[in-house]
């Protein structure tokens, strides 16, 4: 892999596509930082009767606050399916598009219902949708453009851009609550902020080029391999622009069916019939299960009544925790992006970041167990604050990222688009599920029950993935079917050889197991 240099990576252009692409983040992001946390604002509670003065008792507040925080989150898993069709047959670009323009719309619609509890409710599924495709089409698009040694650096810039907005979104909404009054245009301005990046990027998503992948699977090579030469800042008679096109090309010239002219249910079959693929798919499906609920998002919603259990007084004081919180996700992922997918590997990242997790949850489980209070207990009460950025630590270089990047990356591009949706709608509708009923769960759980559960899937997790996740640092996508020959149990022993570009037969690699064994070899690709 010498030939991927630094000079590529550095293309002025190909930092301007991968920004703009990135910014399908912000929604998903804002969301969760700016939006929950808008919801609390004193202006926004009276504009839609979300305070006690309304005749409500707690369990109708309670259900009127999940139902507006988790209905954007239940039109996400809609949005994630709908983008499937248009994933191959418009284009990952157009998708792209249409997806902002659908998520633009239903934020307009929410941030001028005025009150309108039904209206918003419809609105937040709208804009929801939009969310949804473009957590689907933003990463898929990442992947295809990168080279192989800084796909998890490119795909996780996505991530980096949603997390930043998620911390935003905090310290937004505790400046609107200090330092403007508690009227409509307060929460509005609040929930307006990212129409203007995402338009930003929506505009410049113009001088942006298909994917080669794409246009490769779609049997128009002049065309990706003009886009491929304009990527890497090289011309197109290149010869390592051609021989990375060549490697792109091998497996679609062995398929030569497009794979826009096959159904989804057929290619789904596919999936469930290949024992190759089928491994590939039931592993991302086990990943993205186990991260919603180890909790994640759940936190995140609801991070400041968090810290209100964890003995944080104020509701100024635990807005700023939750600020902090962002930022650390951030940072944290900002480190795993820029440096550890590809140093350390996905999997290490992985069962790391759930031992973080696992050991965070345990003790703020012990500790809402026995309810010391801060009054009584100061230090424990502090190791419980500190205990939830324990766990943003962990969730952030592990299962907040990797499941993004693993997803568009384990599968040829054939089945990568359905096999990838299929995952993000499992993984919205386990985030809506979480998100609906975290406040009943600490109520009927007592708060630390729902550690306790949460811990339990941590483990389970660790177990699980330690057991089935193979490494895929350094594999090229066009090879990721070595890694899944041979018995599943046996995926934690193996790791992948320097890999060299594949030739025009498409014949792959050696796949080595840490006991000098070769898995394959000589495999066709894929």
């Amino acid at each position: 892999m010498r030939w991927i240099t630094s000079r590529w990576s550095t293309n002025p252009y190909y930092a301007l596509v991968i920004a703009v692409i990135a910014c399908g983040g912000i929604p998903k992001g804002y969301d969760e930082g700016g939006y929950s946390a808008s919801v609390a604002l004193t202006s926004f509670q009276s504009d839609y009767h979300l305070t006690t003065q309304w005749g409500y008792d707690d369990t109708e507040l309670a259900n009127r606050k999940a139902n507006i925080t988790s209905f954007s989150v239940l039109g996400a898993a809609l949005g994630a399916l709908i983008v499937l069709d248009f994933n191959d047959r418009l284009g990952r670009l157009v998708a792209w598009r249409l997806a902002c323009i659908v998520w633009a719309t239903g934020t307009l619609v929410q941030i001028f219902s005025s009150g309108i509890y039904g209206l918003l409710l419809f609105s937040r599924i709208w804009a929801g949708m939009g969310a949804g495709a473009l957590t689907v089409t933003a990463p898929v698009y990442l992947a295809e453009i990168a080279p192989v040694k800084t796909r998890g650096l490119v795909v996780g810039i996505y991530m980096v851009c949603l997390l930043a907005f998620l911390a935003m979104g905090f310290f937004i909404n505790y400046g609107a609550r200090i330092h403007m009054a508690s009227t409509r245009t307060q929460y509005r301005l609040v929930q307006a902020v990212p129409l203007i990046p995402v338009g930003i990027a929506y505009g410049l998503s113009y001088l942006c080029p298909e994917t080669p992948r794409y246009l490769a699977s779609k049997q128009l090579h002049q065309k990706a391999l003009q886009a491929l030469a304009r990527l890497r800042g090289r011309a197109i008679d290149d010869p390592e622009i051609t021989k990375e096109l060549a490697t792109i090309d091998a497996r679609e010239r062995e398929r030569a069916t497009d794979i826009a002219s096959v159904s989804h249910w057929t290619i789904f079959k596919e999936t469930q019939t290949n024992p190759n693929y089928r491994q590939r798919f039931w592993l991302l499906i086990a990943m993205q299960t186990i991260a919603q609920w180890t909790g994640g998002n759940g936190i995140t919603y609801y991070v400041t009544s968090i810290f209100e259990y964890a003995g944080l007084e104020g509701n100024t004081n635990a807005l700023v925790s939750s600020g902090a919180y962002g930022l650390v996700k951030l940072i944290f992922t900002m480190a795993f992006t820029w440096g550890l997918i590809d140093f350390l590997g996905r999997r290490r990242c992985t069962l790391a970041g759930l031992s973080l997790q696992l050991c965070a949850h345990v003790y703020t489980a012990i500790y809402m167990g026995l309810r010391p209070g801060s009054a009584t207990n100061k230090n424990a009460s502090n190791a419980a604050v500190a205990s939830v950025f324990v766990y943003a630590v962990g969730w952030s270089i592990g299962l907040c990222t990797v499941p993004y990047l693993y997803g568009t990356e384990i599968f040829p591009t054939r089945i990568r688009n359905v096999s990838y949706a299929i995952s993000m709608v499992l993984h919205w509708l386990f985030q809506f599920a979480v998100v609906r009923v975290t406040p009943n769960m600490f109520v009927s759980l007592d708060v630390w029950g729902a550690y306790l559960f949460w811990a339990l899937i941590c483990f389970s997790g660790l177990v699980i993935l330690g057991i089935w996740m193979p490494e895929t640092k350094g594999v090229p996508i066009e090879r990721m079917g070595d890694l899944f020959d041979g018995p599943w149990y046996l995926r934690w022993r193996a790791r992948s050889r320097e890999w060299d570009v594949p030739s025009s037969t498409g014949v792959a690699q050696n796949v080595e197991l840490k006991d000098g064994r070769v898995l394959m070899s000589g495999h066709s690709v894929l």
